[in-house]
């Protein structure tokens, strides 16, 4: 039967958040592709178009259930995104020296996508079945840290060194959000330093210059550091209230690299200046503080890590896309989430809001 309680609890205010980062996509990628429509520029705003209906229609769906119920097949889950990420290495599309695509017919799908949601599942489980007041130990970690390191070294495999080092960032932020002992986080600092080196010496040359040409980008303007200088350019030119509609000339003369995936905000902060800029990152804000009140709000532990989770990982793509577009951070390859071109991104974001909802909504049930 029906309860109508998940009516009343329809959280309005989420998808409002979501609308509204929604029409300033589409509007940007439009301005973004304006200058190559007779190339195929109109078309990629049709397909986001397309891919967001999707997203809100996967976004509804994921309501449809009680969430609770992922945590029987958080496990079973995982070992099928695991599946898919070998597959990728043995039968996967090749694109730009990268292996990240597996073709279904007329559309390519990435897995990396998915494992993103299907790692925060998987660790909501763990906690939820590990709870520790006393504080976790370092023995107590292992399980969640080798959850984390089998995806995520399989992406940086394909390779794909953003996506890995993002479901690292998001494990630790869910790990750090329960108390763990002080002399275990202290270990597990001084290990990462440790590896450093040998992370350094693994990377392929393009990783290397790129790292290194987020400290100095003039030492290879045409090179490495083209991508930071121009977008840099475009962000400053921008000024206060921005060059208007349709005018950033760094975006017109098509100077700025990617500017319709990894370089959305450039193309945004040119046009809409900072005043534009920050109220986007506003939107962002308030979507991650909304999703930690739901998860506050919980009545049990699997809905509140879920729902950590899924705002660290909203979080850390807007905190490192922006680091990266502003020059604070290294190009890494990751895309400004809801608000750059793509499906596999985009669709797999819906269906972790959709999540989201639905713990909202059932937030007056007692598992």
């Amino acid at each position: 039967m029906f309860d109508r309680r998940l009516i009343q609890n329809f959280d309005w205010v989420l998808l409002l958040l979501l609308l509204l980062v929604a029409g300033v996509s589409i509007l940007n990628l439009y301005s973004a592709t304006y200058a190559v429509r007779e190339a195929g520029g109109s078309q990629i705003v049709v397909k986001q178009v397309y891919w967001y209906l999707i997203g809100f229609g996967v976004f509804f769906l994921m309501t449809t259930f009680n969430y609770f119920s992922l945590e029987r097949v958080a496990y079973a889950g995982f070992l099928a995104s695991v599946a898919l990420l070998l597959a990728v290495l043995v039968v996967g599309k090749v694109s730009s020296g990268s292996q990240r695509w597996l073709p279904l017919g007329p559309v390519s799908f990435q897995p990396s996508e998915l494992a993103k949601i299907v790692l925060v599942i998987t660790l909501a489980k763990f906690f939820r079945d590990k709870s520790d007041i006393r504080g976790y130990r370092l023995r107590d970690l292992w399980r969640p840290l080798l959850l984390t390191a089998v995806p995520s070294l399989l992406i940086m495999k394909e390779p794909d060194l953003g996506t890995g080092l993002l479901l690292v960032i998001v494990s630790f932020s869910i790990i750090l959000f329960f108390r763990v002992r002080l002399r275990s986080l202290l270990i597990l600092m001084g290990a990462a330093l440790a590896v450093s080196p040998l992370v350094w010496f693994g990377l392929k040359d393009y990783q290397q210059k790129r790292i290194l040409s987020f400290l100095r980008p003039e030492m290879d303007p045409l090179g490495a550091g083209y991508h930071v200088i121009q977008s840099k350019i475009a962000i400053g030119s921008g000024l206060f209230w921005g060059k208007g509609f349709l005018k950033g000339t760094q975006t017109r003369l098509h100077f700025l690299p990617e500017q319709h995936t990894d370089f959305a905000f450039s193309v945004l902060a040119e046009e809409w200046g900072f005043a534009g800029a920050v109220l986007l990152l506003i939107l962002y804000l308030l979507l991650v503080l909304w999703g930690l009140n739901i998860a506050r709000n919980s009545k049990e532990r699997f809905g509140a890590v879920l729902a950590v989770g899924i705002s660290a990982l909203l979080f850390w793509q807007v905190v490192i896309n922006v680091g990266m577009v502003t020059g604070l951070l290294p190009v890494v390859g990751i895309p400004l989430v809801l608000l750059s071109y793509g499906g596999s991104s985009l669709v797999t974001t819906m269906a972790a809001m959709g999540l989201l909802m639905n713990i909202s909504m059932r937030r007056f049930m007692f598992q």
